[in-house]
């Protein structure tokens, strides 16, 4: 009985654990749907107790490069937030310098409202004023939060009651742990319904991406191959103008059904759709596949590839598939904005993980765009997009693949220098 007794209060510990884990990931996951919903802004999403609302403090944050940068920034807010959760209402407020360029539109700050009670606020910063549909949008996510906050609060207070009582529990005790159980009970209820209705709008969108994808895909084949059937079939009847049209309606026709692949490879990251597969890997052969793949991006540019292996390199184990899709778009986004000069990847394998970058000696970006290439549909400027062909998905689904692995991506470059991209991701020696 004694060894049991002892028992208890790790497994209590354990599942306040989970709980506070489930919570944390649930915060950070609506944090970067805050952000994404934003145009690519910034989202700060803060908790507090009922009761003790000074107490309120940062827990997630979306949008930021890394968790230091969004506390830094998070404490140009902090006075506004606190007098949004004292009032109970919504705030609107400038331009905060904190939260630098994305929330150059201003600031919008939610408390997070559960039956009467403030259990925190929402404050999402925009890059442009935003229009009504995304207002409404974000305003949808502020009471799932204090709902889901709420709950685990409830929860909490549940195990510090059963922890309190042991074994003794007196009839007073027990009425309030039954009240505490109801009102779980009742909040339970409200979260499924929720996470129903998320549900129902998910599979919406995942049809609509789906049955578009075929819409889209289907013809564009077709077309692909009858250009390439002409071309290689009746080359000899055609005039120079017919062929050059027709690789160039080739050319657009490979680019728009990369462009649509990569959308949907990354909404089905998003939705949890591509599994990791572990299996071998010849790095050196991946390797020569994309520098081969990107030679006629290239074209009769003055680029040469090169790539530097450490010796001996390791034989590995990871997930095929996505490693080759990740170093196909990083070469190939290395040559597009590298019109002369040098591509190098250079790579070893050290503490279990498989270490790589790719440096080029192209046009280079900003300082300040550098924060903004992972994502989506991000261009440096309206010049690039018409001289540089792509939809600004490339780099955006090489953070999510490379994430996927377990592994870290970053970016250093300078104007008329060049770009270094460099990622590493757990392998397994062979």
């Amino acid at each position: 009985m004694a060894a049991e007794s002892q028992n208890r209060p790790n497994r209590r510990m354990d599942a306040s654990e989970e709980r506070q884990s489930k919570l944390a990931a649930t915060l950070r996951r609506t944090a970067a749907e805050a952000a994404h919903e934003a145009g690519g802004g910034v989202a700060l999403i803060y908790t507090c107790a009922p009761e003790a609302p000074d107490s309120a403090r940062l827990r997630a944050a979306g949008g930021f490069q890394d968790p230091a940068t969004a506390r830094e920034a998070a404490r140009g807010v902090e006075p506004q937030m606190r007098a949004t959760i004292a009032a109970g209402s919504d705030r609107q407020i400038e331009a905060v310098e904190s939260l630098g360029a994305r929330a150059a539109g201003g600031v919008l700050i939610y408390p997070l409202v559960n039956e009467g009670r403030i259990h925190g606020a929402l404050a999402v910063g925009w890059p442009k004023i935003p229009e009504s549909a995304q207002r409404k949008a974000i305003a949808a996510m502020a009471p799932f939060l204090a709902l889901r906050v709420a709950y685990d609060a409830l929860s909490e207070q549940i195990e510090t009651l059963r922890a309190g009582m042991g074994e003794n529990r007196d009839e007073e005790g027990g009425d309030d742990l039954l009240k505490l159980s109801e009102a779980l009970f009742a909040q339970d209820i409200e979260l499924l319904r929720t996470n129903e209705k998320l549900t129902k709008v998910e599979k919406l969108k995942n049809d609509f991406i789906e049955k578009m994808s075929r819409e889209l895909r289907t013809p564009l084949n077709a077309i692909i191959e009858a250009i390439i059937s002409v071309l290689t079939g009746e080359s000899d009847a055609l005039s120079e103008t017919g062929r050059t049209a027709l690789r160039s309606a080739l050319d657009d026709g490979t680019t728009f059904l990369r462009t649509l692949q990569n959308i949907l490879d990354l909404w089905r990251i998003r939705q949890g759709e591509l599994p990791l597969e572990i299996q071998d890997v010849n790095f050196q052969e991946l390797v020569d596949e994309a520098i081969y793949s990107v030679q006629d991006i290239i074209g009769d540019n003055q680029v040469s590839v090169s790539y530097s292996l450490s010796e001996p390199f390791a034989k590995l184990r990871t997930d095929l598939t996505k490693l080759n899709q990740v170093m196909l778009l990083l070469l190939d986004n290395a040559a597009k904005f590298t019109p002369r000069g040098r591509i190098n990847i250079s790579a070893r394998v050290e503490h279990g993980r498989l270490v790589c970058e790719i440096e080029d000696t192209g046009i280079g970006i900003c300082h300040d765009d550098q924060q903004y290439v992972f994502d989506e549909f991000f261009q440096v400027d309206e010049l690039a997009s018409r001289s540089y062909r792509g939809a600004g998905l490339g780099l955006s689904l090489v953070r999510d693949l490379v994430l996927m692995m377990d592994g870290e991506i970053s970016l250093s470059s300078e104007v008329g220098v060049g770009t270094t991209v460099r990622f590493q991701i757990p392998v397994q020696s062979v």
